[in-house]
């Protein structure tokens, strides 16, 4: 069975695998504390799916405070 997006596509994303988790699982609560989603066709996917895709499509990003 083939991941969409795949794993390596993602870390390209982002600076470490940790933070790919991190900003997936925070993304995943915000959706579903009722956050719309930023992608379309997103009604019948799941949270973490959703949260990944937007972070393929860089809808979301992050930076690290001092």
């Amino acid at each position: 069975m083939m991941c969409y997006p795949s794993i390596d596509s993602l870390i390209k994303k982002v600076d470490s695998k940790y933070t790919l988790v991190t900003l997936a699982a925070q993304r995943a609560r915000e959706l579903t504390d009722g956050q719309p989603a930023l992608i379309p066709n997103a009604a019948d996917k799941k949270t973490v799916t959703i949260a990944l895709e937007e972070i393929y499509n860089s809808k979301i990003t992050y930076s690290f405070g001092k």
